[in-house]
This record gives C-alpha cells, structure tokens and sequence, in this order.
C-alpha cells in the first residue's frame, strides 16, 4: 500500500535487527522520524525496546540470506508494498567465522560467502528494481575494516567475503548511477558490538604443527568486542546522518567510502601505506610493459 508518507520521511530496509550495529540503527532511524522494515531471522530475536508511536513505524520481517531466490524475491515484493517504497537499504546481517585459513573447510567458507556476499547481492538485487523505478534510492553495504587490516589470524573467511562486498559494491555504484540509486560502503573497525567475535574456532581440517599457532590466535580473541573502544550508537547516528544529510554530513556529497571509528582510518591509512610502498619500489620492473610500437602486428592464422 502507498501511504503517499512525507517524503522527508525514509523508509529503510534494514537487515541483522537482533544485535549489533542492527538493533542500534533501527533506534537511530526512528529516532529521526523515519520508518523501518527490520529483518530477523526468528520473531523471537527482535528484542528493541519501542514506544507505542514508533512500533507504528516498525514492520519486523523474518528472513534469512540464505533463502531462496523465489523467496527472496517474495520478500522484496512484501517489504516494498507495506509503505509503498524502499528508500534505503541497508545490507547489515552478516556472521564471522573464525578459522585459519589452511584449516578451513569448502563448508564453512560456503556459509560464509553465502552470508555476507551472495545473499546481499540476491537480496540488493530483489530491491533495485522498486528503487529505479523511482528513478530514486540509497544502498548501504556494511564493509569491513578488515578487509584494509586482514593480518589478523583466523579472519580470513570474514576477511575474504567481505573483500568480494566492497569489490561488487563499488560495480554496483557505476551501474546504479544513471538510475539515481546511490551506493554507500560503510567501513567500521574497533567498535563494541556483541556477537561479532564470539563464534566458536572451526578446524575443519586439522594442519599438523598449527595447535599453539591457533590457540594463541584464539587468545587473542579473549574478551576483545568488550575491549574495544568505539560506541557503536555514534557509530550509527554518522551513517544516519551521512544517508540523509544531516547532523556534520549536511552539505556533504555521499561518498562511495565512509570510513568509520579510529581503528578504521589507521588500518586503511596504512594500507595504502604499504600499496604505494610496493608501487613506488618496483614501478620501474613491472610498470613498462607494452608492445614494442615498431613491432609488427602479426595477422591471426586461419589454418
């Protein structure tokens, strides 16, 4: 149904609503008047607090990313007729699974890939049409700064998938583009959000020689989402704000980056660090490495 809502009011698609950066943004959204459509993966796991006017702007979905096409698409189809459109999308359900990587099982990467990168591609996919049809829309990937910092053990998985997100994301924003859809990569390090860090090591394929490796790997792991030093409700009001162009983002472009939290902005500087570092230092080796102008064109062989 098409409530012909205000259009300074948005409507979001948010999924992963139970924990995390989810449950955080569906407070900040409707804090500024918008509306929501939440998505989990039982009824049971959508546990926010809600005032009487706001459970009027909430619709709870289930979902999970690794349904069906045919039932995504069923889903897309639901989400976009409760309030008769989709203004934001944000791509925020995700899981990451701890294992060294020479240990990592074809099953446990799948379900990681299937998660964070296939089920997003298939669910953006069910939603872009109601957004170009409007000729209107944003869409959030919630990237990783561990894709800019992936020395740390047992990320790899997490690390991998996330890597193809921003990778697609950025394809994504070229062909959007000409339809008025725009694409945020939101990176975010270093912030205290439960369950990020607490799965459980698979060893799918026992290495021999990697048993203290590994366990000191894990210690490493000890107590860390609880350590860490960003706030992720400020963490959700920039992203809120960068989306509407409010708050410090008022006048400011959308970028295609929005890098997020301390840790973000060092791990990334240095990454680019050591990218120009390896350029700068063999630029002259592997940089010149057309065909001879004079050379002559050999002509295909046709037998």
């Amino acid at each position: 149904m098409d409530l012909d809502l205000d259009a300074s009011r948005k409507v979001w698609l948010v999924t992963g609503t139970s924990s995390g950066f989810g449950k955080r943004l569906v407070k900040s959204i409707l804090a500024r008047g918008d509306y929501v459509i939440a998505t989990v993966r039982a009824l049971d796991r959508f546990q926010i607090p809600l005032s009487d006017e706001e459970r009027c702007r909430v619709h709870v979905l289930v979902f999970d990313l690794a349904d069906t096409h045919e039932n995504i698409q069923k889903l897309a189809a639901k989400a976009a007729g409760l309030w008769g459109r989709i203004d934001v999308l944000v791509n925020n359900a995700g899981v990451a699974p701890k294992s060294l990587l020479e240990e990592l099982g074809e099953s446990t990467l799948s379900s990681a890939f299937q998660t964070n990168f296939f089920g997003v591609l298939n669910l953006t996919n069910a939603i872009l049409p109601y957004m170009r049809a409007r000729r209107s829309g944003t869409v959030v990937f919630m990237g990783s700064r561990s894709v800019f910092k992936p020395d740390m053990p047992l990320t790899g998985a997490y690390v991998a998938s996330k890597a193809a997100l921003h990778g697609a994301a950025e394809t994504y924003s070229s062909e959007l583009k000409p339809f008025g859809v725009r694409v945020l990569i939101a990176c975010f390090g270093g912030f205290r959000t439960e369950g990020i860090h607490i799965a459980p090591v698979t060893v799918d394929n026992p290495a021999p020689g990697l048993d203290d490796f590994r366990q000191k790997a894990i210690h490493s792991f000890d107590g860390a989402w609880e350590r860490a030093p960003g706030d992720p409700d400020k963490a959700m009001e920039v992203l809120v704000d960068a989306v509407r162009g409010e708050g410090k983002a008022k006048g400011r472009d959308l970028p295609l980056y929005l890098f997020i939290g301390g840790p973000t902005y060092t791990a990334t500087r240095e990454h680019c660090r050591m990218l120009l570092k390896s350029m700068d230092e063999w630029e002259d080796v592997a940089k010149d490495l057309d065909f001879d102008c004079a050379a002559p064109v050999e002509a295909p062989s046709h037998g």
